[in-house]
């Protein structure tokens, strides 16, 4: 017999996807944007290879961050420029600074009418032997920083294949808010 814990998680889910897709305020002031691929490192009994990232069969998944302040995510058929900077375009205000790593999709954002953006070339500065992941104000240790949060969390699950959007979305409501705070937001999405 399915428990029936399973059947309100996915409910609370739900309630949180809906409430998260029906935010429609765009982000502003610096704003971080990254890409990353959720899945596993390997498909069980395949001893095939162990790519990472683009390339590899896992989840390509996009985010926004505000710094110090919201997430937006969602799961993408691929990390090319267009998909990219449709998915920018309709987030992030246009007088927002946007700061990124060196991935070729994020290329002319200015083009398109943001005021800045700034890279972050890791395996340039890696290779210069300055610090990797920051340069001043330059970085996207926001969005990483989610990235990590993001995975733990569904690593707790032992893969969510199924309701892989579900979850995220649910990470993305769960960023830096304490259990009152999620608790107060739940029953008020709830009632």
């Amino acid at each position: 017999m399915k428990c029936p814990r399973g059947r309100y998680y996915r409910i609370f889910r739900e309630q949180i996807r809906a409430h998260q897709f029906g935010l429609r305020e765009q982000f502003t002031g610096t704003v971080e944007v990254d890409e990353s691929y959720f899945g596993a490192t390997r498909r069980r009994g395949d001893p095939g290879s162990k790519r990472r990232g683009r390339g590899s069969e896992k989840q390509p998944v996009f985010g926004v961050i505000e710094r110090d302040g919201r997430v937006f995510t969602e799961v993408v058929p691929d990390c090319k420029k267009k998909t990219l900077q449709g998915l920018i375009r309709g987030k992030v205000a246009l007088e927002s600074v946007i700061m990124s790593d060196g991935w070729v999709g994020y290329d002319g954002l200015v083009d398109v009418g943001y005021d800045a953006h700034y890279r972050i070339r890791k395996a340039e500065r890696a290779a210069s032997g300055h610090p990797a992941f920051v340069d001043g104000a330059v970085h996207i240790n926001g969005i990483e920083s989610f990235w990590s949060f993001a995975k733990r969390r569904l690593a707790m699950f032992n893969g969510t294949r199924a309701n892989f959007e579900l979850h995220l979305k649910e990470c993305e409501w769960r960023w830096r808010k304490d259990h009152d705070t999620l608790v107060r937001e739940l029953t008020r999405l709830l009632v």
